[in-house]
């Protein structure tokens, strides 16, 4: 028993960036039109002080409380998990405006945006109770390819449902010109996401042709057969708590919540960690594992390739070997005119 709480203690830590605290600060915004206590002459008197303290201040970025919803030349519009308001922000993550989606979606139009669209789009989509920043060394990499647009997908993570991010996951791709071609990168449960979404469009309906769009996908260390330490861990009600609906549907859940998922329609890989060679397992993981994800739960029927690296989970996307494997597994499924753009 000993041994199980300190794995569980362990794993907690190692699925957790260094970088950030294990409880996300809560957000503190809330629109002038929502202050129910204030009169409206003292929402007069005081609109300019506030515009001046909430407006255009560096923010995290989003971290666990914000999902995406419009992606447009590195501008973002976000929605609170908690509040359920909106908000614009600028490539460097500053923030342009609040309110409502029609108040942001006005400032968004309101933006010179130097440069053309890009032809192509790779969208990188963090795992459970991270942040769009822990997929940045990716980002860099693949941003030296000429005509390749980055997002770092970011959402709430913890906060909502996996229906609920491949829905705003949607927004976001609905939102691309036309024209563009779509690859993915998924860390973890941000994989789910994906094939979410790819279910919801076989099901519901594709007017904006994504899924004919989509070019190829790396899965890092994805949970396609579910996950076992999360129905273990959700004997706790702390669990539960903590990860909220999408860490459930991963485990206890899973096998009603399988049904919604799909396999890509487009070529994808698979790379999972493999750390079975260390003198120290994790007891709540069954067989070789990155100590999260087993071998056998990252497999999926259809896999292009499937390949081990001996990477920890949380460290899948910046292992070298896993960052050259995704780099070159996607230009390999460019279209032709676009490898002679990159060369």
């Amino acid at each position: 028993m000993r041994s199980t709480y300190l794995a569980a203690i362990f794993v907690l830590l190692i699925i957790l960036p260094k970088s950030q605290a294990f409880w996300p600060q809560l957000p503190i915004e809330i629109p002038l039109g929502n202050r129910a206590e204030q009169t409206e002459s003292d929402t007069k008197d005081t609109a300019t002080e506030d515009s001046a303290m909430n407006l255009f201040n560096k923010t995290a970025g989003g971290t666990q409380w914000w999902t995406d919803h419009v992606w447009k030349n590195g501008y973002r519009i976000q929605q609170n998990a908690l509040t359920e308001h909106w908000r614009l922000l600028n490539p460097s993550d500053t923030r342009l405006t609040w309110g409502t989606r029609k108040e942001c979606d006005t400032e968004l139009a309101k933006q010179n945006m130097n440069g053309k669209d890009k032809a192509r789009a790779v969208v990188l989509l963090h795992g459970l109770m991270r942040t769009h920043h822990s997929m940045k060394s990716l980002e860099q990499e693949l941003a030296t390819q000429s005509d390749t647009a980055v997002i770092r997908f970011a959402y709430a993570s913890s906060r909502e449902s996996i229906s609920e991010h491949a829905a705003a996951l949607r927004d976001v791709l609905e939102g691309l010109p036309i024209e563009t071609r779509i690859s993915f990168v998924g860390h973890s449960m941000g994989n789910i996401v994906v094939r979410h979404l790819i279910g919801d469009l076989q099901n519901e309906g594709d007017p904006k042709q994504i899924l004919s769009r989509c070019e190829a996908m790396v899965m890092l260390g994805p949970p396609n057969q579910g996950a076992a330490i999360a129905r273990r861990l959700s004997t706790n009600t702390l669990y539960g708590w903590v990860t909220g609906k999408g860490g459930l549907e991963l485990g206890p859940e899973w096998d009603a919540f399988e049904k919604r998922l799909a396999t890509p329609p487009f070529p994808f890989a698979i790379l999972a960690g493999d750390v079975s060679e260390n003198s120290v397992q994790n007891p709540l993981v069954d067989g070789a594992s990155d100590f999260v994800v087993s071998i056998e739960e990252a497999k999926l029927e259809g896999a292009e390739v499937f390949k081990t690296v001996p990477a920890l989970h949380s460290f899948l996307m910046s292992n070298d070997e896993a960052r050259k494997f995704t780099i070159d597994f996607l230009a390999s499924h460019q279209s032709p005119k676009d490898k002679d753009k990159d060369r």
